[in-house]
């Protein structure tokens, strides 16, 4: 298509802004120059790439553009730093990343805290459900991500990690008032549930597994790691814990020992001959070997 690097550059700084205005500044022109190149950008590949809204979103055509403006930045700075230039203090590698919560509250922090130093790897983590991640791929917004899919997005790799275990928990004192019976289907109807947000469905997937039917128990949303296992401490709902976020006990109980749900994870990244990313993966590939089943 020979795209012009410079109105690449600039079309991913207006989705990174969110306005023409919030571009100018960062790239250090006119919004009237930032608008030119844009229109320039949208005449040469004839198709809108842009909805002017606030803040600024990309069309599923440029989402297609946006994930090459990264790749392509991706790109230069790995040249530029391996030819010796950019390599002054001040010069950083930012990595967006996307990641659910559960792993990034268990080992993926870990992982980027080994990225060797001679990288001078940033990161910009976007947290999303592991079975909806892949979308921020897709749109250019992240390079790599943990995910549920194993199927790879277009332009990316695939490989599996291992999976993360969750058990069905509970405080003692909501143990024995709603399942002093057993997670009967009718106890499991009734019993306040917990939920991450509302595109959580580990619960759901789990009695459904029990029930062999689809219900609708009263449930409580808390979206936060942490939070969630407080939130089961004391007795707000049942959940689906992660056993590498539950390491003391105290206060909860399983309710299903022997059924625990394994939830495979997968790294996906952009398929790019870049060091940052080589090294990324490795370490997140080691720290993965160390936590997940």
């Amino acid at each position: 298509m020979d795209l012009d690097f410079a109105q690449l550059r600039t079309f991913a700084a207006v989705l990174d802004e969110g306005t023409f205005d919030g571009a100018a500044a960062v790239l250090r022109v006119t919004p009237s120059a930032v608008s030119q190149r844009i229109k320039s950008l949208e005449q040469h590949v004839g198709r809108v790439l842009l909805r002017r809204t606030r803040p600024v979103t990309a069309t599923s055509a440029g989402e297609v553009v946006m994930r090459l403006a990264r790749q392509v930045a991706r790109l230069e700075q790995d040249a530029s730093e391996e030819l010796g230039f950019g390599a002054d203090a001040g010069s950083y590698a930012t990595i967006p990343l996307v990641v659910n919560a559960d792993s990034m509250s268990t080992w993926l922090l870990r992982a980027l805290a080994r990225m060797p130093v001679r990288y001078r790897a940033l990161f910009e983590l976007h947290r999303e459900d592991e079975f909806h991640s892949t979308n921020l791929l897709r749109d250019g917004t992240a390079m790599a991500a943990v995910t549920s899919v194993p199927e790879p997005v277009q332009g990316c790799t695939s490989e599996k990690l291992g999976a993360m275990r969750y058990h069905a928990m509970a405080s003692v004192d909501f143990a024995e008032r709603w399942f002093s019976g057993g997670m009967t289907p009718a106890a499991l109807r009734e019993a306040p549930m917990l939920a991450f947000d509302r595109k959580d469905d580990m619960q759901d997937r789990f009695v459904r597994t029990r029930t062999r039917r689809k219900t609708n128990p009263p449930r409580t949303y808390v979206p936060g790691a942490l939070e969630f296992v407080d939130a089961a401490r004391l007795g707000l709902g049942w959940a689906m814990l992660p056993d590498a976020m539950v390491t003391d006990t105290t206060d909860l109980v399983s309710l299903a020992p022997d059924d625990p749900i394994d939830v495979p994870l997968y790294w996906q990244r952009w398929r790019l001959d870049s060091p940052v990313l080589d090294a990324l993966t490795d370490t997140v590939r080691r720290t993965a070997l160390e936590v997940l089943h």
